[in-house]
């Protein structure tokens, strides 16, 4: 059984063990071979700050989702703790038939209406540390993407049907298991981040580069393997 069909009939105490068992067994099999989560996607190389990691995307043409992986130079992101972070991101045909529901309007008009189409909308950012382990879920504002946002709704639905097959199985598997482990975090960042998006006056707001860092919820993956 997929994912997918897991998070929409599955009990969800059941899902989060099974997500927790997942992501433990991806850990295991990761240190049984001596390797780092982000290894295969850095082809072993140091990550050079900003470039994309893979160049091109990790995309799953057929679920319509895709990720990168980079990093900052340590003082673009003062006191963070991160060795580098994933964007992920869904692909157009995964909303663009629900933008004209009533959430989405909202949303936009919360957004100032804003006039591009673009053919990704971001969903999350996941922090790691130097091990590769997941530290945080933030949000950022549309002009460091270059893309938009979708209503907390919609985002947090297709996070809970989200299904990965990139080519990168290891960081698919933690991708996946930690939006399965960590719904309330994933809410209260959807719920902080319109709270920062409507505290923030004028029409351009998603353009404002005063406004990068909507909501950050650090996240303790042990304890709820526990």
């Amino acid at each position: 059984m997929t994912r997918q069909a897991l998070s929409r009939w599955s009990d969800p105490v059941q899902l989060r063990a099974e997500a927790g068992q997942r992501l433990l067994q991806t850990y295991a099999a990761l240190a049984a071979r001596g390797a780092h989560l982000l290894g295969h996607v850095l082809g072993g190389q140091a990550p050079r700050q900003w470039d994309h990691y893979p160049e091109q995307d990790a995309i799953d043409h057929a679920s319509g989702y895709q990720w990168f992986y980079h990093s900052h130079h340590p003082e673009d992101r003062a006191g963070a703790a991160e060795h580098g972070h994933i964007h992920l991101f869904a692909r157009r045909p995964l909303w663009s038939r629900r933008l004209n529901s009533r959430n989405e309007r909202a949303f936009a008009e919360l957004c100032g209406h804003p006039e591009p189409s673009p053919a990704t909308r971001h969903l999350l950012g996941v922090s790691f540390d130097a091990k590769g382990l997941p530290i945080s879920l933030f949000t950022v504002n549309s002009w460091v993407t270059g893309d938009l946002m979708l209503s907390a709704g919609l985002t947090l639905d297709l996070l809970d049907r989200m299904a990965l097959d990139t080519g990168h199985p290891e960081v698919d598997a933690v991708l996946e298991t930690v939006v399965c482990l960590c719904g309330p975090e994933l809410r209260e960042l959807m719920h902080r981040r319109d709270a920062a998006l409507r505290a923030h006056p004028g029409a351009a707001k998603l353009q404002d580069e005063a406004l990068e860092l909507l909501a950050e919820m650090p996240i303790d993956l042990d304890s709820k393997l526990g």
